[in-house]
């Protein structure tokens, strides 16, 4: 798949497109449903698909402050974006004079000029433009003045429940990993680098490796999770603790993890955490004795909810 940024970046060469458009936070089941109807709709007319998202959440620039924690960061929904089979990602920049683009221009520069799109397919609550004034009927009645014909994509629903990115987060702030898990078709994932903590861990006999995320990544309910780690082409089945460490005192929420069966200094690394089980609340233990038991039970059970597969690459 091809990545390319920024509005300057347009027109793209004459080859004729499909085109979708969307946040894509998560790349949850019903955005797979839209790039993938995206990607056939191509193959059906002989043309290549092309998918429009932005580098950050819309309400960042139209609302500061009350803008979601994101699922995703820009490279992983790139690669997820990837695996439907999309042709060309095109990333915009989200700014308040981009914010005030008409549809009219969107539809005239962006998509059929730009990206020289002959078909589009949009999930069916995707707007686009100033105020919001295009919507999927919109641009099926305006399109084919601009040699463009649409199509919407319905809202997927899993046991009558709607699947949305808004869902996913309030879910996993909740530590529920259930309904991410089916509503995203996989496991929740967080990236970061991995960066020098305080090495209490290490005293304890369970070293952990610190990230450090993306300020505006989702970060799950604060406690003790089991999963895997993913760094410099292995996996390790991990204890994860999402938390303040309230037994040495308050600190900012963050991640560590302890990875089960390895030794070595993964400073400065990018770390991939995938969450697969949520095991105890974060608490605040009298003693190190009684924390450093507490651990052990930690690593024992994910141990044995999370295979260790001894160490895949991937």
């Amino acid at each position: 798949m091809e990545v390319v940024r920024g509005l300057d970046a347009l027109p793209l060469d004459g080859a004729p497109s499909v085109v979708t458009v969307g946040f894509f936070d998560g790349v949850h089941l019903g955005h797979r449903a839209v790039l993938r109807r995206t990607v056939d709709a191509a193959q059906e007319r002989g043309l290549r698909s092309v998918a429009v998202t932005f580098d950050r959440h819309p309400r960042e620039v139209l609302s500061p402050g009350n803008e979601p924690r994101l699922l995703t960061s820009v490279e992983r929904k790139a690669r997820l974006i990837e695996e439907t089979g999309i042709d060309v990602l095109l990333v915009l920049e989200f700014t308040p004079e981009f914010s005030r683009m008409p549809a009219e221009a969107f539809l005239s520069d962006v998509l059929a000029g730009g990206l020289h799109a002959r078909h589009a397919v949009m999930g069916a609550n995707f707007t686009f433009g100033h105020r919001a004034r295009g919507t999927v009927d919109w641009l099926i009645e305006e399109g084919p003045a601009r040699g463009l014909t649409a199509e919407r994509v319905e809202l997927l629903e899993i046991d009558g429940r709607r699947v949305s990115s808004s869902s996913i987060r309030e879910a996993l702030a909740r530590g529920d990993l259930e309904w991410p898990r089916r509503a995203l078709g996989r496991r929740f994932v967080l990236d970061g680098r991995v960066i020098e903590g305080a090495g209490r861990g290490q005293g304890l006999g369970y070293p952990t490796a610190n990230l450090r995320t993306w300020p505006r990544l989702l970060l799950p309910g604060g406690g003790i999770y089991a999963g895997r780690a993913r760094v410099d082409g292995l996996e390790r089945p991990a204890a994860i603790d999402v938390g303040t460490n309230p037994t040495f005192g308050t600190e900012p929420l963050h991640v560590e993890a302890h990875l089960l069966d390895f030794d070595g200094d993964l400073v400065g690394k990018e770390m991939a955490v995938e969450f697969w089980a949520r095991l105890r609340d974060e608490e605040r233990f009298e003693s190190v004795e009684e924390l450093a038991r507490a651990m052990a039970d930690d690593v024992r059970r994910t141990r044995e909810l999370v295979p260790s597969d001894e160490g895949r690459a991937r």
